[in-house]
């Protein structure tokens, strides 16, 4: 399929940078983009966005826990530990139903590709068929993803009604999800596996161990969690005697593009580890808030050379949305860096270095996540897939308009990140392929 669009392409080449695109023609052909430019001649299939919508890349939302969609935005007062015990593990052991998965994944799915959440990074369950009509329902439904199989089978972190039996059960069942979930599209690449050790508490040794050893020989991605909390992190150093990076590393899950999500009590030195071992993290703002008991330095992990991604982290993040976690990444470097105790003499309070912009947080929602996994999308130009969302900026019951005379295209950019929401999104394009919008 060859078709082109005309429009006014807003996008973040770099974490720094800005980049408008006027009245530019972009021709796609089965999905890529095959040229790119004002001087572009359209293809016989033509659409013209005109004035009054922009053209940005999709969003790549790098960490979801798929089985906790029903429980957005709720049980949200408890510490994290608790909370995966008395809402989250028993409310994932029901996927063992697939007709109750099927129904959860057919909602979900679309309602975040009206979001304008073009790729998905999904935990799944700790089921097989659940994992697999996941991936199946992405597929369907024409998002881009990584869905990962859960597995978790320490006694001391898991409940005895919802674990893996043993580290070998852990592993073949990986495995098995891993054949599964490649037989979905026939190897089009929209739908990836992804190995999926929880993390650390709810993880023994052998099976750590074990899923770094598949995920190497199968040539997927590791997706975990890595520091999120005093508790999470407090458990590495008390288990293993070094921090939960190091830990992953000892086991060989810190592999080229492993997602660690949160990572909010990560050192300079982790920072270190990950950059040399080419593996990132996914930054969950607003979870961060209920269950990170600290603000993830975002600047300084991209300082020192780390790949950072956004994440919802739905549902420990009650935000569908991935632009307004943009809003909320900047929102937090802001606390960060001012301090939130007004007690303390502000220069004390204060630690400079740490904001970030909605340039950088729209970096990290795009550009930012397509390089933590690898992904040729993220930015509109030739040779990456087109992965697109097209935004109205006239909106007349919306809080989203770009006045004339007021806002140029630097304050119209930040406009869209801070204020759009999926009635203001026309057009979701995946692959090439329109698959959300309000029309």
């Amino acid at each position: 399929m060859r078709f082109s669009i005309r429009a006014t392409v807003h996008q973040t080449p770099s974490a720094a940078e800005h980049e408008v695109l006027p009245d530019t023609v972009i021709v796609v052909e089965d999905g890529e983009i095959v040229a790119m430019g004002p001087d572009v001649t359209p293809a016989d299939d033509h659409i013209e966005l005109g004035a009054d919508r922009l053209l940005l890349p999709g969003l790549v939302d790098c960490h979801i826990h798929a089985p906790q969609w029903p429980q957005l935005g709720t049980g949200l007062d408890l510490p994290l530990e608790d909370w995966l015990f008395a809402h989250t593990f028993p409310l994932e052991a029901r996927f063992a139903d697939i007709d109750f998965a099927s129904d959860v994944w057919a909602h979900m799915v679309p309602t975040l590709l009206s979001h304008g959440t073009t790729t998905a990074v999904y935990y799944a369950s700790i089921h097989e068929p659940a994992t697999t009509e996941l991936a199946a329902a992405c597929h369907r439904f024409g998002q881009r993803a990584f869905v990962g199989r859960v597995a978790m089978d320490h006694p001391d972190g898991t409940p005895e009604w919802y674990r893996d039996a043993s580290p070998s059960e852990a592993i073949a069942a990986s495995r098995r999800s891993i054949e599964s979930i490649r037989s979905i599209d026939g190897g089009a690449g929209l739908v990836h596996p992804i190995v999926t050790p929880r993390f650390a508490p709810a993880c023994t040794d052998e099976t750590m161990r074990g899923l770094a050893e598949l995920a190497a020989a199968e040539g997927v991605l590791i997706q975990t969690h890595c520091s999120e909390s005093d508790w999470e992190h407090g458990h590495a150093i008390e288990r293993f005697g070094m921090s939960d990076t190091e830990a992953l590393d000892s086991f060989g899950l810190l592999q080229p593009h492993t997602v660690l999500a949160h990572a909010g009590h990560t050192s300079p030195s982790d920072w270190a580890r990950l950059a040399q071992r080419s593996a990132g993290i996914a930054h969950c703002p607003l979870s961060n808030s209920y269950f990170g008991d600290a603000v993830l330095p975002a600047r300084r992990a991209l300082d020192a050379g780390v790949m950072v991604g956004l994440g919802t982290d739905i549902a420990g993040g009650s935000e569908p949305g991935l632009l307004a976690q943009c809003q909320l990444a900047v929102t937090s470097s802001r606390m960060l860096e001012d301090g939130v105790d007004p007690s303390v003499p502000r220069d004390a309070r204060r630690t400079e270095g740490q904001r970030i912009d909605t340039v950088t947080a729209f970096w990290m929602a795009t550009r930012g996540g397509a390089d933590l996994l690898g992904q040729p999308i993220g930015l509109l130009e030739v040779g990456r897939r087109f992965d697109a969302i097209a935004v109205r900026v006239d909106g007349t019951a919306s809080p989203l308009r770009s006045w004339t005379g007021v806002d140029d295209a630097a304050r119209t950019f930040e406009k869209v990140v801070r204020l759009a929401r999926p009635a203001d999104l026309t057009d979701v394009w995946v692959d090439g392929r329109r698959v959300a919008g309000v029309g």
